[in-house]
């Protein structure tokens, strides 16, 4: 008989996904072995190195090739917003995500124009933290609900054009993006994408936006892409300024 999909014979010969290798930065001994204990409960994340200064971390990322970077803020000597040029010079996959205490506007700024993934405060939730890695090596930005208003305010001031390129995936370089059109050029949105605008303006992630609307990930996957397509967008970063600019000027 044919082993089905769910069968333990097929299970057992398909392959397991590797790990993702992770690079841990933090200048605290404590709180660094605490986080590589945490992320150690997951079977899919492996730490490969630990660092706890950004010379450290430089030699180890060169070496170790790792997929993810775990940065803190506040290292001895330099700052995690400026070493991250550094570290992705030597290893120009890894994508490097801030994981810190900082939610100066100015450091998550800095920390995406120079190339950083993503910018998470470390209150997070573990299991969030999990799937922010797993996002992030998937190349897609990931920051703290918590900082998406600072986030929106600050590419307000600065132009849709600068934060589609603030938050593009640092490798390969992003095609040219054209300025968001005015609400009056946009297409009709439907009721459950508004919706689902309204969520991805909050910095959630699909999967807590198909909590909340109670619909299927994949159907928000979905409304995402129409969304963009309608408005003429090419990043979620950028239907969340469309989306506080459209409500700004309804007021």
């Amino acid at each position: 008989m044919t082993p089905t999909s769910n069968s333990p014979a097929l299970a057992a010969a398909l392959p397991a996904s590797a790990p993702i290798t992770l690079l841990v930065v933090d200048d605290h001994t404590l709180s660094r072995r605490g986080l590589i204990a945490l992320l150690a409960l997951d079977g899919g994340l492996q730490v490969v190195g630990e660092a706890g200064d950004a010379a450290e971390a430089q030699r180890l990322a060169q070496r170790l090739q790792p997929q993810v970077i775990l940065l803190d803020n506040h290292l001895p000597g330099v700052m995690g917003v400026d070493a991250i040029r550094g570290l992705r010079e030597v290893a120009p996959a890894a994508r490097v995500l801030m994981l810190t205490v900082s939610e100066d506007a100015q450091h998550l700024a800095t920390a995406l124009r120079n190339g950083a993934q993503g910018y998470l405060l470390k209150t997070i939730d573990g299991d969030l933290l999990a799937e922010a890695i797993r996002r992030a090596a998937q190349g897609e930005p990931v920051v703290s609900p918590e900082l998406m208003g600072k986030l929106v305010a600050a590419f307000q001031s600065q132009g849709v054009a600068e934060a589609a390129a603030l938050m593009a995936t640092p490798t390969p370089p992003p095609d040219p993006i054209s300025p968001a059109p005015s609400v009056q050029c946009m297409a009709p949105l439907s009721p459950r994408e508004e919706e689902v605008l309204r969520e991805i303006a909050r910095g959630v992630s699909n999967k807590e936006i198909a909590r909340t609307l109670d619909i299927a990930e994949t159907t928000v996957k979905i409304h995402v892409q129409h969304i963009l397509r309608k408005l003429g967008l090419s990043s979620r970063v950028q239907a969340a300024v469309y989306a506080s600019d459209r409500q700004r000027a309804e007021c």
